[in-house]
């Protein structure tokens, strides 16, 4: 067991961080003699010897009951552990004398068996003792008193007769009891009677009726008593009560039932609870008010109770202390009563003595300070003895509340009390003095290793045991010693701290504790870590129900540390839930319900530190429909439509939209009305007439609109004429003579009322005759006959209905149909610009002629032939050509008109009907143009040093030709060309022959034609001259040659001989055995035929039975090898097979290649065409 507290063990398992620093100091550690206390490890305190110590005893006041035993506890400890004994009213109680007084085994508890005892006799002050040879501790002095419940006097009540209005008190006066009891008012049907600001419960248990009404006339007023301890009720005899009804009532100002007089009087003990209570009469019944004169109330101990008929202060102070004023009001005044509240105190302590352990020769002191109202007497125990009846010590000395203890000696060792008392209490504390000699011991536990963050305290310590007091010295690396200044503080339990450890301050420490008994040393490590970091903190997130939220939280911390990932919602676990996944790095909430708003909190925690970040979800949906739609303000053409807002799911509502639905016109259709903010919650709405109106409201906030509302009740208008007329009027005519008026019909929302219809009305303009009109039912136009062509009208189109007409119409212009113009326009003439393009003019025709809208002139034109050509010549499929000159024009020009040509030209007038006569031809001519391109150029026999140029001439000549002009150069490569030669020729040379012009040179030429307008555009050609080493190798295309075509026909004759050879021989079953090889140079034209089987031999060259293919001969006479694996080439000597000039072949045709045959699988089937023909190739 432990002998006190040792403060310094108090940081023992605290781990704080530290700060750098390099700077090692030594201190020394002075320890106060009356700071030396024992710690609580066993392994220290075996052997130690320790004065006794009240470890446990019972309250000073038990009250206890007589149906159970008493239980007197009285626990210590010491070594050796102590004895045990007890007083009772100051003189030894003989617990042995006793048979039913039981002293627990090892404990001073006394256990009293008082069942079939009185238990009055054991009623009294009790106080245990507890020694050993080093001291005797006591207890508190312990009242015993037994409960007591007793029965209620018996008393005659008499009927109470009460006049309606004033005040009454029915007393309750309850027996008293050990503890008082608790008293509540009841009826004979153990109802509670209820209790409010005119009827009350005082204090003492009184039912105060600040009023009388009829309602209190009654006769089972029951006061009941509830004893505690034995939880018995008793209850007193019932009050009848009469009220007597007076009319009228008279009214009256508040006066004091309780307390009486103007002041009253309250002492209050330091620490208790204060209970201030007024209770008033008056009628009204009186409000009740208080407040402190000089002061305010304490808001945080005050309270209220019994309707503010009472004023509650806990743990009243010093500071309670004052005049209160409480008041009563009612309409018709106020009445004031003070209480003056004066505050005491029982002893309480400031500084009770403490244990205290010396080494010899040292100096202690005892200290009992204490304080109360009035002043607490001060008297000292030495071993539970008066200190002045104590046995004589030179080195104590007592001044009131102190003990001074000098140069104690070994064996001194003694127990102290202190006790502090006045007329309300009293406080009694034990405190030994243990004088020890040991030598110095270190606690803390060897090579523990601290772990600490970086930048932050590092406590480091070395706890230690001895008598005298251990010095403490530090030393880093176990050499560097350690002094007490910036960045190390040593404490006085021979901790040190690092302020601000960095990582330099790792290592190992050592603490060595000295006294002049002895040395002892221990060591410790120090490791600084990196801190724990969010680098990524979770940011707000808005999600709509339904989506994922994401929420990131990336963290770095030290290698050597294991982190653990938390994830909190609003401070508490995660929900239990699938959709919440959590990742190394991150939290996901998938489909999310309005349920997972809150804050996300991500807790990164390592065994030495933590950093947590937080974000808010907030969830937001479309918001929820409106509800109770109600129409207020009904008017013919207006009502006013109001609404509560549905929950707008954490998106604020940016608008309403109001639609309506037509139930007579158009039912079960909803047209948008009108929109209003979202801030609003009404809507005036402007209404048409003869409609069978319905509303309903939708709500629209960021994510969109609601559902919506439930339709409003149905609201009609009354019919009236319509508002408006048809839009869109139009007049116009589709036939000569007629004019059809059509217009936009109203719809049935629009019209206003039953019977709608049209009246039409129309007048020729600029005519004074009356209007004509004709009203139209369920039409959108009419048609008007017989009129002038082509006249302007006006025109009215206005509703009406069974309620009357619609607005004036406004007026629109129109006009009866058009007829084709009867006049053709008169002065054409043609004015010739060039030899493209021409000018045309020619005079109006009058309006009058036109009949109908003037849309503009059509101007044909042909070319008939050109000035060149005679009429045979000319080209009579030449297309006409039209261009239309919209609105009154005059002249135009012609477009795309061909030089040197005779063209035809014609107008007529166009109106919306169509086009008039044509006016009379006009003939016109253009002059000459440039000429065209030369229609070919054509290079002819290229030689060595010339070639030929052909050429004809342009197919547009535009004029009359006077020549050709012909530029040619070298070209040197594609971006520089040689020198350009210039020749002209007359225009009946169309063929030139280019000399002295180098070889295997490109040139490019360059011709065009001349008419006496100047050259037209050019014909360019390129064309080289040939190589030298070119010229020997022209040879005559054999393709081209008499015996090759007849060479043909015969192969090809005898592959069909053969094929129907091979049809027969199978149809009789033949099979054809593949010749395994030929002979060397045997002739391959023609293969025997096997004598056993008739069949032929096979033939196979080296492509793999390819068929042979068509030769080919490029144009300078080459057969080219790789152009045909087949060509008679392959058949030569060698080198390229050429033909005389006379056609015959040039090349042997003896050469035999040699072919690999392969055997072939006998089989039914035919053998291929095209290896039949292969062999005989």
């Amino acid at each position: 067991m432990d002998l006190a507290v040792l403060h310094l063990n108090a940081g023992e398992n605290t781990m704080r961080s530290v700060g750098s620093g390099a700077v090692l100091l030594v201190i020394l550690v002075s320890h106060v003699a009356s700071a030396l206390e024992v710690p609580l490890d066993p392994k220290v305190l075996e052997g130690l010897p320790q004065p006794p110590t009240i470890t446990l005893q019972s309250p000073k006041d038990y009250i206890f009951d007589p149906r159970e035993n008493i239980v007197i506890h009285c626990e210590a400890k010491g070594k050796p552990h102590p004895s045990f004994s007890w007083t009772r009213n100051g003189s030894h109680f003989d617990v042995e004398q006793d048979s039913k007084v039981l002293l627990k085994p090892g404990s001073g508890t006394l256990v009293i068996d008082i069942s079939g005892e009185k238990a009055e006799a054991y009623e009294g002050t009790y106080q245990c003792t507890a020694h050993n040879d080093h001291g005797t501790a006591v207890s508190n002095n312990i009242v015993i008193r037994q409960s007591r419940s007793p029965l209620w006097s018996k008393e005659r009540l008499e009927a109470i007769t009460v006049q309606m209005g004033v005040s009454m008190v029915l007393p309750c006066r309850p027996p008293a009891g050990l503890p008082p009891p608790v008293i509540f008012w009841m009826d004979n049907i153990f109802q509670k009677l209820p209790l409010d600001n005119r009827v009350s419960q005082a204090l003492n248990g009184d039912l105060y009726f600040s009023n009388v009404l009829p309602e209190d006339n009654r006769n089972d007023y029951i006061c009941y008593a509830r004893f505690p301890y034995t939880q018995t009720i008793q209850q007193k005899q019932p009050i009848s009560v009469t009220v007597l009804q007076t009319n009228p009532t008279v009214e009256c100002r508040p006066g004091f039932m309780t307390p009486l007089g103007a002041t009253s009087t309250k002492m209050v003990l330091r620490g208790d609870t204060l209970e201030l209570e007024c209770i008033a009469e008056g009628l009204p019944t009186p409000e009740m008010s208080w407040q402190k004169d000089g002061g305010e109330l304490p808001s945080s101990r005050v309270s209220f109770l019994n309707y503010k008929k009472t004023l509650k202060i806990v743990d009243v102070g010093e500071a309670d202390a004052g005049d209160y004023t409480c008041a009563a009001t009612n309409r018709l005044g106020t009445a004031h009563h003070v209480i003056k509240v004066t505050v005491k105190a029982a002893p309480f302590w400031i500084s009770a003595p403490r244990n205290l352990i010396l080494a010899p020769n040292e100096t202690g002191i005892l200290t009992c300070r204490v304080s109360g109202d009035p002043k607490p007497d001060i008297s000292w125990f030495v071993n539970g003895v008066p200190i002045e009846n104590a046995p004589e010590d030179p080195t104590r000395k007592v001044d009131a509340d102190t003990v001074v203890l000098s140069r104690v000696q070994s064996g001194s060792s003694a127990v102290y009390q202190c006790n502090a008392s006045n007329e309300f209490g009293y406080l009694l504390a034990n405190a030994f003095v243990s004088v020890l000699a040991e030598p110095p011991r270190v606690l803390t536990p060897p090579n523990r290793v601290y772990q600490v963050i970086t930048n932050s305290p590092a406590l480091l310590h070395c706890a230690t045991f001895g008598s005298p007091i251990p010095t403490i010295t530090w030393f880093k690396d176990s050499l560097i010693s350690i002094k007490s200044e910036d960045p190390y503080v040593i404490h006085e339990n021979g901790t040190l701290e690092i302020n601000v450890a960095q990582s330099q301050n790792s290592g190992k420490y050592t603490c060595i504790a000295t006294n002049n008994l002895g040395v002892k040393e221990n060591h410790v490590f120090l490791e600084v870590k990196e801190p724990t970091r969010i680098l990524k903190q979770p940011e707000y997130k808005v999600a709509q129900r339904g989506t994922s939220a994401v929420f990131e939280c990336k963290v770095k911390h030290d290698p050597s540390l294991v982190p653990t990932m938390t994830w909190l919602k609003n401070g508490g676990e995660l929900p239990d839930d699938e959709r919440f996944e959590v990742d190394t790095d991150s939290l996901v909430i998938k489909d999310v319900t309005e349920e997972d708003e809150g804050t996300y909190t991500c807790i990164m925690n390592t065994t030495l530190d933590r950093d947590s970040a937080s974000a808010t979800l907030t969830v937001v949906e479309k918001p929820d429909p409106p509800t109770d739609l109600e129409l207020t303000d009904q008017t013919e053409r207006s009502v006013q439509l109001t609404w509560f807002p549905g929950d707008e799911h954490n998106s604020p509502t940016q608008k309403f939209l109001i639609q309506y639905e037509d139930l007579l016109h158009r039912p079960g259709v909803w047209v948008n009305m009108t929109e209003v903010a979202g801030t609003s919650a009404t809507a005036q709405l402007e209404l048409s007439p003869y409609v069978y109106y319905s509303f309903r409201v939708l709500a629209k906030n960021q994510v969109g609109y609601s559902r919506a509302s439930q339709p409003s009740r149905q609201y009609r208008t009354n019919p009236a004429a319509p508002d408006e007329n048809p839009s869109d009027v139009q007049g116009k005519g589709t036939e000569p003579g007629n004019l059809v008026i059509s217009w936009t019909s109203l719809t049935g929302f629009q019209s206003n009322g039953p019977g709608l219809e049209y009246k039409v009305l129309w007048r020729q303009r600029h005519v004074d005759q009356d209007w004509s009109s004709k009203t139209v039912a369920n039409g959108s136009h009419l048609v008007v006959s017989g009129l002038p062509v082509y006249v302007p009208y006006e025109i009215k189109v206005q509703a009406l209905n069974d309620y009357g007409n619609g607005p004036e119409a406004e007026v629109v212009i129109g006009y009866s149909g058009e007829d084709l113009p009867r006049s053709a326009p008169d002065g054409v003439l043609v004015t010739v610009h060039n030899s493209t393009t021409a000018q045309v003019h020619w005079e109006p025709v009058s309006p009058h002629s036109v009949r109908g809208k003037l849309k503009g002139y059509k101007v044909y034109y042909r070319r008939q032939r050109g000035l060149h050509e005679t009429e045979e010549e000319a080209d009579q499929e030449s297309e006409e050509q039209v261009v239309t000159f919209s609105g009154n024009r005059t002249e135009g020009r012609l477009p795309g008109l061909q030089p040197y040509s005779l063209y035809i030209i014609f107008i007529r007038v166009l109106n919306s009907k169509g086009e008039g006569p044509q006016s009379q031809d006009k003939q016109f001519e253009t002059p000459e143009g440039v000429p065209g391109p030369p229609s070919f150029l054509n290079v002819l026999n290229p030689s060595l040093d010339s070639l030929t140029l052909e050429w004809g001439p342009p197919l547009h000549k535009n004029g009359r030709l006077i020549g050709y002009t012909l530029q040619y150069q070298p070209v040197v490569n594609t971006t520089e060309a040689g020198p350009v030669t210039v020749m002209d020729f007359p225009v009946n040379e169309t063929t030139v022959t280019l000399d002295n012009l180098n070889s295997s040179v490109l040139y490019k030429f360059h011709l065009s034609a001349k008419t006496v307008k100047g050259a037209g555009a050019n014909l360019t050609k390129e064309a080289s001259t040939i190589m030298e080493s070119t010229v020997a190798s022209r040879h005559v295309d054999i393709a081209t040659q008499g015996w090759f075509i007849g060479l043909m026909c015969a192969i090809a004759l005898l592959i069909l001989v053969l094929l129907i050879v091979c049809f027969i021989k199978r149809n009789k079953g033949g099979k054809y055995p593949v010749k395994e090889k030929e002979e060397a140079h045997q002739d391959p034209e023609i293969q025997p035929m096997k004598e056993d089987d008739g069949t032929f031999g096979e033939y196979s060259d080296t492509e793999d039975h390819k068929p042979l293919k068509g030769s080919r001969t490029p144009s300078n006479g080459t057969v080219r090898r790789d152009e045909s694996d087949d060509s008679l080439v392959d058949y030569g000597e060698g080198g390229d097979g050429q033909f005389n000039e006379d056609g015959s072949f040039i090349g042997q045709y003896s050469g035999k290649k040699e072919k690999d045959t392969h055997e072939g699988n006998e089989s039914s089937e035919a053998p291929s065409p095209v290896n039949a023909m292969n062999s005989f190739v």
